[in-house]
């Protein structure tokens, strides 16, 4: 016969509580692993996986975007349709743009970021000491390599008889390169460097995107490096995790240049006020319903700066990407379908 336990009445609160206590640190663990996978502010450094390791370090965070630039493009080429293929032609647009070469970009990112990490986030796999730097250098080589082979394939499978959806990730992972890398460095100045940032994540992948399903044109090119001013505004937003770091290495970011209330308020002016003209330039072309849903969403972003980023930038950074972003990225669909319909 098994011997019974006593019940404490003192003990058993006790436990209770402690179980109460423990809840917490368990919901916090498991959120600074997802942030640690998703390659967000916020991280653990406990991984000890390779591979889960080398997806940190492409941050499949940032791929979000870009695949909806991919859907984007499709959509103003005015010449999609629902069929197999051309859904299995955007999917493999969207690999190429969203895990091979916004994930080589995000990796030759750390790699050349290695020295501000290691102030600002030691937490990432470089200067947390889980990965080498030899195996950053082939992961990021490997995936450009294969960024490079899909393209190919999906101009040859569109029948371009210029491949133009290769040449554009070329281009797309030389800026990329310059960007992150000596001598030129672009993030070492925050209005060229927010700027590429901006560009690469709107124009590139809907410049694919339109490619794939249509001609890609200079009115398109020219209408979404003017969207891209708006993405400067959100490349923004990301300075501000990394001031301290900016300050002590020299690097010329807008919260550094300007301080950081200024900085933030040039941000949202940024985000919204082209947005704005965008949806001026769909009226002209006498889109106006299109227009008048691209004001609408626009709304919502103004909101969330005011209660959220204004007041609190450095805090609240990733709360209002969170919460406005959606907003943004609705109203860039919304505007390629216009531009489609107009036939632009």
């Amino acid at each position: 016969m098994s011997e019974s336990n006593p019940i404490d009445p003192i003990s058993q609160p006790n436990q209770a509580m402690e179980s109460t206590n423990q809840e917490p640190t368990i919901t916090e663990d498991r959120n600074a692993k997802t942030r640690q996978l998703l390659g967000m502010k916020g991280a653990s450094a406990g991984e000890t996986s390779i591979w889960k390791i080398r997806l940190q370090l492409m941050k499949p965070i940032t791929w979000i975007p870009l695949i909806w630039g991919v859907v984007c493009g499709a959509a103003s080429s005015g010449n999609y349709t629902w069929t197999l293929e051309n859904v299995l032609k955007s999917a493999l647009c969207m690999l190429l743009s969203g895990p091979l070469l916004a994930g080589y970009t995000q990796t030759i990112n750390d790699y050349y970021d290695r020295e501000l990490d290691a102030i600002n986030e030691p937490y990432r796999p470089i200067p947390s000491g889980r990965i080498s730097e030899k195996q950053v250098i082939s992961q990021f080589v490997l995936l450009l390599l294969l960024g490079y082979g899909v393209a190919y394939i999906l101009d040859l499978w569109a029948g371009h008889p210029v491949p133009n959806v290769l040449l554009l990730s070329v281009f797309g992972s030389f800026i990329a390169y310059i960007y992150s890398a000596p001598p030129l460095k672009l993030k070492q100045n925050g209005w060229l460097g927010n700027y590429a940032l901006g560009a690469s994540y709107i124009a590139l992948p809907w410049w694919a995107g339109h490619a794939l399903f249509g001609e890609l044109n200079w009115k398109i090119v020219v209408l979404t490096l003017f969207y891209s001013l708006a993405g400067l505004g959100i490349a923004i937003v990301n300075d501000f995790k990394s001031v301290e770091g900016d300050r002590q290495l020299g690097l010329q970011s807008l919260p550094v240049m300007f301080g950081i209330q200024t900085a933030a308020l040039i941000c949202v002016v940024m985000i919204d006020l082209f947005q704005g003209l965008v949806a001026g330039y769909l009226v002209s072309i006498h889109e106006n319903l299109y227009a008048a849903i691209l004001v609408l969403l626009i709304i919502p972003q103004i909101t969330f700066q005011d209660m959220y980023f204004l007041r609190d930038p450095i805090a609240n950074d990733v709360k209002y990407q969170a919460s406005a972003q959606p907003f943004l990225v609705l109203g860039m669909l919304v505007t390629g379908i216009a531009l489609g319909h107009a036939g632009v």
